[in-house]
């Protein structure tokens, strides 16, 4: 079926469940008595497990209700975790993100799966009354911006999660950027880790507790292969994900941009180079990319995994600052910067917002805004895409921001790297 029949059928066809033993918020114009947001987490890997779930269960107004994954082992696993922070058994697992979704005592829910699914399942999520916290980023160009117009019609609180912002050592970086503490900020680099190339594998039986068709959703049918559910693994396939440009980039150049205020805009001028793939990999996202972002006015941010090494560096007039390795070790020309308290009072500088877990559950109570609401993660997506574009198109893209559009070569860009996911009919691409 196509995307809208999927979304339809899924949000207004969810499955029957029980009465719920917990009243729901809506039924209090707000949060219930207790004051407790009722969540329903999907996608039980690392992410969605040591540090999503983890983040909702540590918080006094959040209520984790439900688990879910397509491999069930991993929701029965998670259940005993909740069971086990609450003294109870009331956590239901399920193996059908539906499920969840179709339960009319869930406010919310946290969405930790393979890049592929987090915008098509915030949509079905959506349209059924929940507010959303899901991981980055989103798949293609295009879902960013229908996610971002469904969150500002249906006025559901969302969130992404990427805590980069409330990271110290992160905030601190683009916050002295913004305020002129080195100087007029010409340029920025950002190095990202060069992940392993997985050869291909032969297919082979699914395991019993995996629904191997949820699992894949709107992505193009394809064999089971035993290391596809390895996180490192299915990142490399354009399929699932956009390799460790979007993923570590999305950490990384989010920074980059708010110290050079440009969050909430974006490049307009890209190129990109990449090494080329051997032929018997499995890997289709680039390795070994090396991409210039320009901003009109503004520092220009490059981007490589050739650096085979994390870090952020900021240079300007007055001199430079960095993070080197992932939240690691803050260096400076002159680190008496890190020392001047007067340049937090800066207007300019970042404010630091809570973790993201927090917020997400202290947003969805009040009402209130998030920091890295949908429009701020499909600007970030958007400038991630765009390298990738510029890679795979071996020559400078123009872009325009304001209009979301290429500015030249529009429709050669578009026939040439615009393809269609044949087996389901789900399109992919700008």
């Amino acid at each position: 079926m196509n995307r809208r029949q999927f979304l339809n059928k899924s949000a207004l066809g969810s499955l029957a469940v029980t009465a719920p033993t917990i009243l729901p918020s809506r039924l209090f114009g707000g949060t219930a008595p207790s004051r407790q947001v009722t969540i329903g987490c999907i996608g039980l890997g690392p992410q969605g497990t040591r540090t999503n779930l983890a983040g909702f269960l540590t918080h006094p107004n959040a209520r984790v209700v439900a688990v879910c994954d397509c491999q069930m082992s991993r929701a029965l696993a998670a259940k005993t975790t909740v069971d086990q922070t609450y003294g109870n058994t009331d956590c239901t697992a399920y193996q059908d993100f539906r499920e969840i979704i179709g339960r009319k005592d869930i406010d919310a829910v946290a969405i930790s799966t393979p890049d592929h699914w987090h915008v098509p399942m915030s949509l079905i999520a959506l349209e059924a009354g929940k507010d959303v916290f899901t991981e980055k980023p989103t798949l293609t160009l295009s879902e960013g911006r229908e996610l971002a117009e469904v969150v500002r019609k249906h006025g559901k609180i969302f969130q992404w999660g990427i805590e980069d912002r409330n990271f110290v050592k992160y905030w601190m970086l683009g916050g002295l950027a913004r305020t002129g503490a080195i100087g007029e900020v010409h340029s920025v680099e950002c190095g990202l880790p060069q992940k392993k190339l997985w050869d291909r594998e032969e297919p082979s039986a699914i395991p019993d507790d995996v629904d191997w068709n949820l699992w894949l959703g709107p992505a193009p049918q394809v064999d089971f292969t035993p290391s596809v559910l390895n996180r490192e693994r299915w990142r490399q396939s354009l399929d699932y994900s956009g390799g460790s440009l979007t993923d570590w980039g999305a950490h990384l150049c989010d920074t980059a941009q708010v110290g050079i205020g440009e969050e909430n805009n974006g490049p307009t001028e890209i190129l990109g180079s990449s090494t080329p793939l051997p032929e018997d990999s499995y890997v289709t996202t680039p390795s070994g990319y090396d991409i210039l972002y320009r901003y009109p006015g503004k520092a220009a941010i490059r981007v490589r995994d050739t650096a085979r090494k994390i870090f952020i560096r900021f240079e300007g007039t007055k001199g430079w600052i960095q993070c080197e390795k992932w939240n690691g070790v803050l260096t400076a020309s002159d680190m008496s910067v890190f020392r001047d308290h007067g340049l937090a009072e800066n207007p300019d500088f970042w404010p630091r917002p809570n973790t993201e877990q927090k917020e997400f559950v202290d947003a969805v109570m009040n009402r209130g805004p998030t920091t890295y609401n949908a429009e701020a993660g499909h600007r970030l997506s958007t400038m991630l895409h765009l390298g990738h574009i510029a890679v795979r198109a071996q020559k400078t893209i123009y872009w325009d921001p304001a209009s979301e559009s290429f500015t030249r070569d529009g429709d050669e860009l578009r026939s040439s790297l615009v393809y269609k996911r044949e087996s389901r009919n789900w399109e992919k691409g700008l």
